[in-house]
Protein backbone atom coordinates (compact mmCIF):
# COMPACT_ATOMS: atom_id res chain seq x y z
CA UNK A 1 0.00 0.00 0.00
CA UNK A 2 3.21 2.26 0.37
CA UNK A 3 2.42 3.46 -3.32
CA UNK A 4 -1.36 4.62 -2.82
CA UNK A 5 -2.39 7.99 -1.68
CA UNK A 6 -3.28 7.83 1.93
CA UNK A 7 -6.07 10.01 1.27
CA UNK A 8 -7.33 7.52 -1.48
CA UNK A 9 -7.40 4.22 0.21
CA UNK A 10 -10.90 3.25 0.14
CA UNK A 11 -12.84 2.06 3.48
CA UNK A 12 -16.67 1.90 4.52
CA UNK A 13 -19.16 4.72 5.37
CA UNK A 14 -21.64 4.47 8.68
CA UNK A 15 -24.37 3.88 5.51
CA UNK A 16 -21.81 0.96 3.61
CA UNK A 17 -21.35 3.09 1.09
CA UNK A 18 -17.57 3.01 0.02
CA UNK A 19 -15.48 6.72 0.56
CA UNK A 20 -11.80 8.06 0.88
CA UNK A 21 -10.65 10.54 2.79
CA UNK A 22 -10.45 12.52 -0.12
CA UNK A 23 -14.29 12.44 -0.40
CA UNK A 24 -14.62 14.62 2.52
CA UNK A 25 -14.69 18.58 1.95
CA UNK A 26 -11.53 19.25 4.35
CA UNK A 27 -8.01 19.98 3.90
CA UNK A 28 -7.11 18.82 7.15
CA UNK A 29 -8.46 15.89 8.81
CA UNK A 30 -8.17 14.06 12.32
CA UNK A 31 -8.36 10.42 11.94
CA UNK A 32 -9.45 8.83 15.33
CA UNK A 33 -10.21 5.43 16.45
CA UNK A 34 -12.92 5.67 18.88
CA UNK A 35 -15.16 3.47 21.47
CA UNK A 36 -18.19 3.99 23.45
CA UNK A 37 -17.17 1.95 26.18
CA UNK A 38 -13.81 3.89 27.24
CA UNK A 39 -12.22 5.39 30.00
CA UNK A 40 -11.18 7.76 27.45
CA UNK A 41 -14.65 8.51 25.91
CA UNK A 42 -15.22 12.12 27.03
CA UNK A 43 -12.68 12.89 24.71
CA UNK A 44 -15.67 12.96 22.05
CA UNK A 45 -16.29 16.26 23.71
CA UNK A 46 -13.37 18.30 22.75
CA UNK A 47 -13.21 16.16 19.43
CA UNK A 48 -16.72 17.87 18.83
CA UNK A 49 -15.33 21.53 20.00
CA UNK A 50 -12.64 20.98 17.57
CA UNK A 51 -15.04 20.29 14.76
CA UNK A 52 -16.91 23.30 15.84
CA UNK A 53 -13.95 25.68 15.63
CA UNK A 54 -12.75 24.96 12.82
CA UNK A 55 -15.02 22.63 10.68
CA UNK A 56 -15.48 26.11 8.11
CA UNK A 57 -11.63 26.32 7.78
CA UNK A 58 -11.27 23.25 6.38
CA UNK A 59 -11.05 20.56 8.82
CA UNK A 60 -13.06 17.61 9.81
CA UNK A 61 -12.57 14.86 12.77
CA UNK A 62 -13.10 11.63 11.13
CA UNK A 63 -14.02 8.55 13.11
CA UNK A 64 -13.56 4.79 12.87
CA UNK A 65 -15.33 2.72 15.59
CA UNK A 66 -12.92 -0.08 17.46
CA UNK A 67 -14.20 -3.16 19.32
CA UNK A 68 -10.53 -4.17 19.30
CA UNK A 69 -9.01 -3.02 22.81
CA UNK A 70 -11.04 -4.92 25.49
CA UNK A 71 -14.71 -5.07 23.69
CA UNK A 72 -15.00 -1.63 24.65
CA UNK A 73 -16.75 -0.90 21.19
CA UNK A 74 -19.62 -3.47 21.16
CA UNK A 75 -22.71 -1.94 19.54
CA UNK A 76 -23.74 -1.95 15.88
CA UNK A 77 -22.91 0.95 13.80
CA UNK A 78 -26.73 1.94 14.50
CA UNK A 79 -26.24 1.95 18.37
CA UNK A 80 -23.03 3.70 18.34
CA UNK A 81 -24.16 6.46 15.84
CA UNK A 82 -27.30 7.11 18.43
CA UNK A 83 -24.67 7.28 21.34
CA UNK A 84 -22.78 9.62 19.57
CA UNK A 85 -25.73 12.13 18.50
CA UNK A 86 -27.65 11.64 22.03
CA UNK A 87 -24.65 11.97 24.23
CA UNK A 88 -22.22 14.26 22.43
CA UNK A 89 -24.03 16.06 19.79
CA UNK A 90 -21.18 14.49 17.55
CA UNK A 91 -21.43 16.38 13.68
CA UNK A 92 -18.31 14.78 12.13
CA UNK A 93 -18.39 11.59 10.39
CA UNK A 94 -18.33 8.57 12.07
CA UNK A 95 -17.44 5.74 10.23
CA UNK A 96 -18.09 1.69 9.74
CA UNK A 97 -16.40 -0.57 13.01
CA UNK A 98 -13.07 -1.37 11.80
CA UNK A 99 -10.08 -3.36 12.71
CA UNK A 100 -6.99 -1.16 13.64
CA UNK A 101 -3.93 -3.56 14.46
CA UNK A 102 -3.24 -7.29 13.76
CA UNK A 103 -5.16 -9.34 11.03
CA UNK A 104 -8.17 -7.88 9.19
CA UNK A 105 -6.57 -4.04 9.73
CA UNK A 106 -8.32 -1.98 7.65
CA UNK A 107 -5.97 -0.55 4.90
CA UNK A 108 -6.21 2.82 5.84
CA UNK A 109 -5.12 1.69 9.15
CA UNK A 110 -2.30 -0.40 7.94
CA UNK A 111 -0.78 2.69 5.95
CA UNK A 112 -1.22 5.47 9.23
CA UNK A 113 0.78 2.93 11.42
CA UNK A 114 3.26 3.85 9.78
CA UNK A 115 3.76 7.35 11.27
CA UNK A 116 6.03 7.77 14.15
CA UNK A 117 4.74 9.38 16.98
CA UNK A 118 6.94 12.40 18.78
CA UNK A 119 9.05 10.04 20.34
CA UNK A 120 9.84 8.55 17.45
CA UNK A 121 7.49 4.86 18.02
CA UNK A 122 5.51 3.86 14.74
CA UNK A 123 3.52 0.20 14.96
CA UNK A 124 0.47 -0.25 16.45
CA UNK A 125 -2.11 1.80 17.57
CA UNK A 126 -1.90 1.63 21.41
CA UNK A 127 -5.84 2.43 22.65
CA UNK A 128 -8.99 3.97 21.80
CA UNK A 129 -8.73 7.64 20.82
CA UNK A 130 -5.47 7.67 18.95
CA UNK A 131 -4.94 10.21 16.50
CA UNK A 132 -3.87 11.18 13.50
CA UNK A 133 -3.38 14.65 11.65
CA UNK A 134 -3.66 13.73 7.77
CA UNK A 135 -2.88 17.37 6.07
CA UNK A 136 -4.24 17.69 2.57
CA UNK A 137 -0.72 16.62 0.74
CA UNK A 138 -0.82 13.43 2.54
CA UNK A 139 1.41 13.95 5.13
CA UNK A 140 0.42 12.95 9.15
CA UNK A 141 1.48 13.79 12.37
CA UNK A 142 0.52 10.86 15.48
CA UNK A 143 -0.63 11.45 18.43
CA UNK A 144 -1.18 8.78 21.24
CA UNK A 145 -4.62 7.75 23.06
CA UNK A 146 -3.89 10.05 26.18
CA UNK A 147 -2.84 13.22 24.44
CA UNK A 148 -6.41 15.11 24.86
CA UNK A 149 -7.77 16.25 21.46
CA UNK A 150 -7.99 20.34 23.14
CA UNK A 151 -4.12 19.46 24.02
CA UNK A 152 -2.00 22.78 22.90
CA UNK A 153 0.40 20.22 20.66
CA UNK A 154 -2.98 19.11 18.23
CA UNK A 155 -4.63 22.43 18.20
CA UNK A 156 -1.36 23.81 16.90
CA UNK A 157 -0.79 21.58 14.56
CA UNK A 158 -4.24 22.10 13.08
CA UNK A 159 -3.92 25.62 12.90
CA UNK A 160 -0.68 25.34 11.32
CA UNK A 161 -2.11 23.25 8.70
CA UNK A 162 -5.09 24.56 8.04
CA UNK A 163 -4.88 26.97 4.99
CA UNK A 164 -8.30 28.74 5.25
Amino acid sequence: MTDENLRQIPFTDAQGATKTLDDYDADVLLVVNVASKCGLTPQYEQLEQLQRTYGERGFSVVGFPCNQFMGQEPGSIEKILEFCSTTYGISFPINDKIKVNGRGAADLYKQLKQTQDAGGKAGRVEWNFEKFLVRADGSVQRFRPKQKPDDPEIVGAIEAALTR
